[in-house]
């Protein structure tokens, strides 16, 4: 494995030190980088310039260096690419991550000699249409959220699974999560943490306005089909918390195992259920 891409989230401090060192590191033991264009004119070296783009024909793997944020990002961007990622975390939580700055040797050496293996993650397909027309498709890593504003009053989410009546919800709205999503915004509603070797689909409400309603778990092979509505227009749709479209009374979503994969990265000995415990400090020691 000797053509390796970079690329970094600028907004991290450390960024360009991290990056810099990781470049120096591949570069000694003889590999051929490629890094990101703005990370390129960062560190004064536009010889290794690429468009993200163009990875999956330079890159044989890709090093991120930022949060789960920014990994979940260059996933979406490069779906369908089957790219294998490391990330190394610059982040908080860093739940994606495999690598830390102050690891960098060790994971090199990994990556070079061939000392991993590949984890590929479920990702999402959503679909939203209105009055008969598709509007627009996404793909997501973590999640499809369908949410309120931050002042208005309730939203009711009509949910079908295949053309079978699941369940009106009424409140805040509700979260269509991946395995990988279950330790983001649907654990921090209530959702159950999923092991990522779980194929499903994750339903989760968002405080909902009744004791009975509680998260769900569908097969992978279904589709989730959300009809939301409401006395107001305050409502949006949210691909992976990142980015989002405003929705409208009688808008639909559906939502789908995607085709794409995100292949991770991984050597750590830990098991999923450690990593969970060193992440949230403890709290299930």
């Amino acid at each position: 494995m000797n053509r390796i891409g970079i690329v970094a989230n600028r907004g991290k401090p450390e960024a360009r030190i991290v990056a810099r060192e990781l470049l120096y590191l591949l570069e000694e033991k003889g590999a051929e980088v490629v890094l990101e264009e703005s990370i390129a004119h960062v560190l004064d070296r536009s010889d290794l310039a690429c468009p993200l783009n163009q990875f999956a024909e330079r890159a044989e793997l890709l090093c991120v260096l930022g949060g789960d944020g920014t990994l979940l990002g260059i996933a979406r961007q490069l779906a369908g690419h089957a790219l294998p990622i490391l990330g190394i975390n610059l982040g908080t939580l860093g739940f994606l991550s495999e690598a830390e700055p102050e690891n960098l040797q060790t994971a090199v050496d990994s990556l070079l000699r061939g000392a991993y293996r590949i984890e590929r993650r479920m990702m999402l397909e959503a679909a939203l249409w209105r009055k008969g027309e598709l509007l627009a498709t996404y793909t997501a890593m973590n999640d499809v959220g369908i949410a309120k504003g931050s002042f208005c009053r309730i939203i009711q989410c009509a949910v079908y699974l295949d053309d079978q009546y699941v369940a009106t919800f009424s409140g805040d709205g509700v979260i269509v999560s991946s395995p990988t999503g279950s330790t983001a915004y649907s654990l921090s509603a209530g959702g159950p943490i999923v092991a990522p070797n779980v194929e499903m689909l994750l339903l989760t409400p968002v405080a909902p306005h009744s004791l009975t309603a509680r998260p769900m778990v569908f097969s992978a092979e279904q589709v989730i089909r959300v009809e939301v509505d409401a006395v107001h227009q305050e409502m949006g749709l949210s691909i992976d918390g990142q980015f989002g479209y405003r929705l409208e009374g009688g808008d639909i979503i559906y939502v789908k195992r995607s085709p794409h994969v995100t292949p991770l990265i991984k050597w750590n000995d830990a098991s999923f259920f450690q990593v969970i415990r060193n992440k949230l400090h403890g709290e299930w020691e």
